[in-house]
C-alpha cells in the first residue's frame, strides 16, 4: 500500500487520517471531487506552479547548516526554510492548491 497519498477516505496506511465534523463532510467532499477533476489539468498545474513561484516564493531554499553538522559529528544537516516563504509559513501551500 502506498502511504504517501491518502486513500479515498483520507487515510494514510491503516491509521493516519483526519476527523471531520459531520457538518463539514459534504463540503470537503465537494472540494475533493473538484480537486480530483482538475489536479492533472496542465493549465491548473501551470497556474499553481506560477503562483507558488511568484506569490509564495517557491521553491523555498534549503540551507546547509555547517556548524550544526560539525557539532553532531559530521552528518550533513540541511534545513528547508519554510519560514522564508513570502507569507512566513507553509500554510499558503494549502490555500494556493
Amino acid at each position: 500500500m502506498n502511504t504517501q497519498q491518502p486513500d479515498e477516505k483520507g487515510f494514510f496506511g491503516n491509521y493516519g487520517g483526519a476527523y471531520l465534523p459531520p457538518s463539514l463532510v459534504g463540503v470537503m467532499q465537494e472540494i475533493t471531487d473538484s480537486y480530483m477533476q482538475i489536479k492533472d489539468d496542465p493549465a491548473f498545474v501551470e497556474e499553481l506552479t506560477y503562483l507558488q513561484q511568484t506569490y509564495s516564493g517557491r521553491p523555498s531554499p534549503v540551507y546547509y547548516a555547517k556548524r550544526l553538522s560539525e557539532a553532531v559529528g559530521g552528518a550533513k544537516i540541511y534545513l528547508k526554510r519554510e519560514d522564508l516563504n513570502h507569507t512566513g509559513a507553509h500554510k499558503i501551500n494549502h490555500c494556493l492548491g
